[in-house]
C-alpha cells in the first residue's frame, strides 16, 4: 500500500508541475503574441508578425501538453491495463504538426514579402517591446526547462529549449530592425525565411522524436547500465543480460532481464533473490521488472570452465559477435548451451550457421544449443 500511495503522490505531483508550468507558458506566450502582433501590424514588419505567430503556436502547444497529461494520467482499465501514458506522445505528435504548419505558412508569407517587398516603419516603443520579449522568453525558457527536469517531462524540457531558441529568433528580429533604422537595409523578409526554416526544422525533430517514442527505441544507456549495476550488486548475480525496457509513457517503464546465478541455488532461494532484485530496481530507477529469467553457471566443474573460455574465444573472434552469456556445459551428457548477441550487420541465421560449424569442429562430441539475441540494450 505504501508503494501504491507513493506512486499516486508522484503522479499527482508531476501532473501539477506540468499543468502549472503549462498555464504560465500559455499566459506568457499569449501576452507576447498580442504585443508582437500589434508591433508587427503597426510597423508593417513580417518578421515580427511571424514571431507573434510562433508565440501563438507555443501557447497552443502548452494547451495540448496539459490536455495530454490529464488524459495520460487516467487510471488503468480493463482495456488498457498498463495505463494511458502514451497519450502524451500522441499529443506531442499533434503539437509537432501544428509547429510544422506554422513554419510552412510563415515561409510562404516571407517569400511573398521578398517578391513584393513593403517598407517597415519601426518606432522606439516597438523596439523596446521586442527587446522585452527577448528577456521574457529567456526567463520563461529557463523556468520551463527546469520544471521539465523536475517533473521528468520531455515535453516541458523541449518547450523550454524551444523558448530559449525563440529568444534568439526574436533577438534576430530586433537586430534586423536596428539595421533597417540605421542603414536603411531591409532584412525583414529574409529574417522571416530563416525563422520559418528553424520552425519547420524544430517541428520535424519533434515528430521524429515522438515517432521514436511510439515505435519504441533503444533504451537510455545510462538507465540500462544503472539497472545492471543494481542487479550485479547482489553477490549471487554474476551477470545481467537481455535487458528489455518497454515504455508506456513518461515515467512508466516496464522491463525484463536475465540474471546469471550459480547452479546450486534452490528455487526458493532464487524466488527470494528475484523479488529483492525487483524491489531494488524499482526503488532506485522507477522501472518495474515484470520478469526476471535465470541462467545457471557451472560451479563445480573446472572442465566446463575451460570449455567456456575456448568457446568464448571462438565466438568473439567474429566482429559481429558482441557478447556470449548464459553458458552452461554438462560434461557427462556432452551438452552445452549459451546465448550470443550479434550486431545488426549480420544475418542471424548465417551467424548461427557459422558458429554451429565452428563449435562442432572444436567439440565434435558435444551437442551445442546456441540462442541468438539482439543487441537491444547497453
Amino acid at each position: 500500500m505504501k508503494n501504491e500511495e507513493r506512486i499516486g503522490n508522484e503522479v499527482q505531483s508531476r501532473e501539477k508541475i506540468i499543468v502549472r508550468t503549462g498555464i504560465i507558458g500559455i499566459a506568457a506566450n499569449i501576452f507576447l503574441a498580442a504585443f508582437k502582433a500589434g508591433v508587427g501590424l503597426l510597423s508593417n514588419s513580417i518578421a515580427v508578425i511571424l514571431d507573434a505567430v510562433n508565440n501563438l503556436s507555443d501557447a497552443l502547444s502548452s494547451v495540448i501538453t496539459i490536455v495530454g497529461t490529464k488524459l495520460a494520467n487516467r487510471k488503468p482499465d480493463k482495456d488498457h491495463p498498463l495505463g494511458h501514458g502514451r497519450i502524451e506522445y500522441l499529443s506531442a505528435l499533434i503539437v509537432s504538426a501544428i509547429v510544422i504548419y506554422a513554419g510552412i505558412t510563415s515561409l510562404i508569407e516571407s517569400v511573398k514579402k521578398i517578391i513584393h517587398p513593403e517598407a517597415a516603419d519601426y518606432s522606439t516603443v516597438s523596439l523596446i517591446i521586442i527587446a522585452a520579449a527577448v528577456v521574457v522568453k529567456v526567463i520563461l525558457g529557463r523556468y520551463v526547462k527546469a520544471q521539465g527536469k523536475k517533473a521528468n517531462s520531455k515535453a516541458l524540457q523541449d518547450s523550454g529549449s524551444d523558448a530559449l531558441f525563440d529568444a534568439i529568433l526574436s533577438f534576430s528580429v530586433l537586430v534586423s530592425a536596428i539595421i533597417y533604422i540605421t542603414l536603411h537595409v531591409s532584412l525583414e523578409a529574409y529574417v522571416g525565411v530563416i525563422i520559418s526554416a528553424f520552425i519547420i526544422k524544430s517541428g520535424y525533430e519533434m515528430i521524429k522524436e515522438t515517432l521514436d517514442d511510439i515505435l519504441g527505441h533503444r533504451a537510455d544507456s545510462e538507465l540500462t547500465v544503472e539497472i545492471k549495476r543494481i542487479l550485479c550488486e547482489e553477490p549471487e548475480v554474476r551477470g545481467a543480460y537481455d535487458l528489455i525496457i518497454t515504455n508506456y509513457g513518461p515515467d512508466k517503464n516496464y522491463g525484463s532481464v536475465h540474471v546469471e546465478l550459480p547452479d546450486v541455488m534452490s528455487v526458493d532461494e532464487v524466488d527470494v533473490l528475484t523479488r529483492k532484485l525487483q524491489y531494488n530496481v524499482y526503488k532506485e530507477t522507477g522501472v518495474i521488472l515484470t520478469g526476471i529469467g535465470v541462467y545457471s553457471y557451472n560451479t563445480k566443474n573446472s572442465i566446463a570452465a575451460e570449455i567456456k573460455n575456448k568457446v568464448q574465444d571462438i565466438v568473439l573472434s567474429h566482429d559481429w559477435a558482441l557478447q556470449l552469456h548464459g553458458f552452461y556445459a554438462d560434461t557427462t551428457a556432452k551438452y552445452m548451451r549459451f546465448d550470443v548477441v550479434t550486431s545488426f550487420d549480420v544475418d542471424p541465421k548465417e551467424a548461427l550457421t557459422v558458429l554451429n560449424e565452428e563449435i562442432s569442429k572444436a567439440y565434435p562430441d558435444y551437442t551445442a544449443h546456441i540462442t541468438h539475441d539482439l543487441d537491444i540494450s547497453d
